[in-house]
């Protein structure tokens, strides 16, 4: 069982596709409170799970008990592994001891993990008066680094957006040459791919760039990553989740319907039939979001085109920008195999994604939107209060890694260690 560290953890999209493939999880580092929370709630419920006690984690769910009290029930070691630092070079020093008191002396297989996208995507660059140049976040790399030189692993595993094949340092030279570089100083080989997650049982376009790192120097190390071949279409996701209209729905759990369909079950996302979801609460819309919705919905059913801003009529157009994100309303398309991209500004952007069906006129839903994401239905979103907070679900699941994705390709590294795992293989798909 490799045991690796994941960096820049965010909600732990990335991390639970590797422990479903089979690795060990020694950390977690994150800068954001509330995804820390997520995590360490993750971090019970697998630990319940392996004790074959997860009464706690569904008490909990529901409500029965405060959060201080369910993580009262779980070793600190196991919340403690999830650590919530900003990392930078002041920070260093502190994290390293907190990882090293986790592995105990054990060896470190691996590291997973991406820095924040929005200093090198093409939209981020965009929507920036100075194209992102010189922003600290271009260059947390280097700090990505010092784990490497640090722990030495045998592999890492390196995600991020396509704006990183293009983006540009001060002096003109690409980031992503002086990050391959940088890691070759570190004695490590590179490779890399686009990935897009429709082509892992994501039923989402949404394409990543995934470096592979290897200690040495060695050819044709990256892992060959099958496609995964299927014809389910994105109504398959909602199909089984209760009826509601905008505002309406809660946070705590409630039952879908009977399913007879196979996605759910095979990307991980159910794990029986008329299991509970919590987050299938809709957000709350004014008169004229509505009448927008209506327009839209409408205008896809008829002529399967999407509505830029400046079709709408003049007295339902509020925002001064004309220019630019005029694509800000998108149906999620129950007919079609795969939904846009679930963007991080979905938090923010509540017209972003819309609800295919017009009776129920709203925008999705924060678990609508983690089944795209294809999060497990029993993954709960925290806040650091410890009051649910849809705003913040949105937030963490727009930036996460899809769990589909990040399985095949945990799974496809795993024969570099272990030459395969047939039971991960034959559970999923």
């Amino acid at each position: 069982m490799p045991k690796y560290l994941d960096l820049f953890a965010g909600a732990g999209g990335l991390s639970e596709g590797f422990i479903r493939a089979g690795y060990e999880p020694i950390a977690h580092v994150e800068m954001d409170a509330a995804a820390c929370y997520t995590l360490r709630t993750r971090t019970a419920y697998h630990w319940l799970k392996k004790g074959n006690n997860l009464a706690p984690y569904t008490k909990y769910l529901a409500g029965d008990i405060p959060r201080k009290d369910f993580y009262a029930l779980v070793p600190k070691k196991i919340l403690d592994s999830v650590l919530n630092y900003e990392i930078s070079e002041e920070s260093l020093p502190a994290i390293f001891k907190d990882i090293d008191s986790l592995l105990g002396g054990e060896k470190l297989d691996l590291i997973v993990g991406g820095p924040p996208c929005q200093a090198y995507s093409i939209a981020g660059r965009s929507r920036s008066e100075c194209k992102m140049v010189g922003d600290k976040r271009n260059y947390l790399y280097r700090l990505y680094a010092e784990f490497l030189k640090k722990y030495q692993p045998k592999y890492f595993v390196f995600e991020n957006v396509l704006g990183l094949l293009s983006a540009r340092d001060e002096d003109g030279s690409l980031h992503f040459d002086n990050m391959r570089a940088l890691f070759k100083k570190c004695g490590y080989a590179t490779d890399f791919r686009t990935l897009n997650a429709s082509d892992y049982g994501v039923l989402q376009n949404r394409k990543r760039i995934i470096l592979i790192g290897f200690h040495g120097e060695k050819a044709d190390f990256y892992p060959q990553i099958p496609v995964v071949k299927d014809a389910h279409k994105v109504g398959e996701l909602f199909c089984d989740l209760p009826s509601i209209k905008a505002g309406e729905g809660v946070i705590t759990p409630v039952k879908t319907t009977h399913y007879t369909g196979k996605y759910l079950f095979s990307a991980g996302i159910k794990e029986y039939d008329e299991e509970s979801v919590t987050f299938h609460q809709a957000r709350p819309n004014t008169a004229q979001d509505l009448e927008i919705y209506r327009i839209v919905v409408d205008t896809w059913n008829k002529s399967k085109t999407r509505v830029s801003y400046t079709d709408l009529p003049e007295r339902l157009r509020t925002h001064n920008n004309t220019k630019s994100f005029l694509d800000r309303f998108k149906v999620v398309a129950g007919n079609l195999p795969y939904a846009q991209t679930v963007v991080a500004h979905i938090s923010r952007d509540g017209h972003y994604f819309i609800h295919p069906d017009i009776k129920q006129n709203r925008s999705i839903t924060p678990r609508e939107a983690a089944r795209i994401q294809t999060f497990p239905d029993n993954y709960f979103f925290e806040s650091v209060t410890g009051r649910p907070s849809r705003t913040l679900a949105y937030k963490q699941i727009g930036n996460a890694v899809p769990v589909c994705l990040s399985y095949h390709i945990a799974h496809a590294l795993l024969t570099r260690f272990t030459g395969g795992d047939k039971n991960a293989e034959e559970s999923n798909t």
